[in-house]
């Protein structure tokens, strides 16, 4: 079985002041773009047996940038959608209650009805990802690609490994890192983390 990596997007200007970006449709900045652009060289010469992306823009211009430009857009790979605290820092939420945890209270409904998710929303949102890629996975000796956003991809890792989705609160992605899934024996395991990959070395 093939490995799957995943990338998180380059830096937002709400990344940067730590804002919660679900739906907002943010560019990348400046430097997001340079980050995303040292991601090219680890992907010169290889052909991944698939290239998928979060419909949104960040993630998009990420997969451009990294010279991934045959991405398809997959919906279930948008950030998690965090209803009313979207543009919201996690101090400000702690303002209100000091106890909250995006990854077991949930979020409450945006002003425009929306009710945002919990994190076994974005785990069926998640599972549904890996059920798609799996037999893509299993007949291509190439790996498969991923670019998408911090916590959505953290929640896949979790799912990937067998675990609930509120683990992923384990899985810190920052941007323009790269992620490894593989398996040891048959058994799901995370072979690379949070890495600025390096060009390949051909010999």
């Amino acid at each position: 079985m093939s490995d799957l990596i995943l990338i998180r997007h380059g830096e937002t200007e709400w990344s940067v002041s730590g804002r919660h970006t679900g739906r907002t449709d943010l560019p990348l900045t400046p430097d997001g773009e340079a980050e995303a652009r040292t991601l090219a060289p680890f992907f010169e010469g290889l052909s991944p047996s698939f290239v998928l992306t979060s419909p949104l823009r960040r993630a998009r211009h990420t997969a451009d940038l990294a010279g991934l430009r045959d991405a398809a857009m997959d919906e279930d790979l948008c950030e998690w959608d965090y209803g009313g605290y979207e543009g919201l820092t996690t101090a400000r939420i702690h303002e209100t209650r000091p106890d909250w945890s995006l990854w077991t209270d949930g979020v409450p409904p945006h002003a425009d009805g929306r009710p945002g998710e919990s994190a076994e929303d974005v785990g069926r949102r998640a599972d549904r990802v890996l059920a798609r890629i799996a037999p893509l996975l299993a007949a291509s000796q190439e790996d498969g690609v991923v670019v998408a956003h911090a916590h959505l991809l953290r929640v896949l890792t979790a799912r990937y490994l067998g675990l609930p989705a509120s683990e992923g609160r384990l899985f810190l992605l920052t941007t323009a890192t790269v992620g490894r899934l593989s398996t040891e024996h048959g058994l799901p395991v995370v072979a690379g983390w949070n890495q600025r990959p390096l060009p390949r070395v051909r010999t």
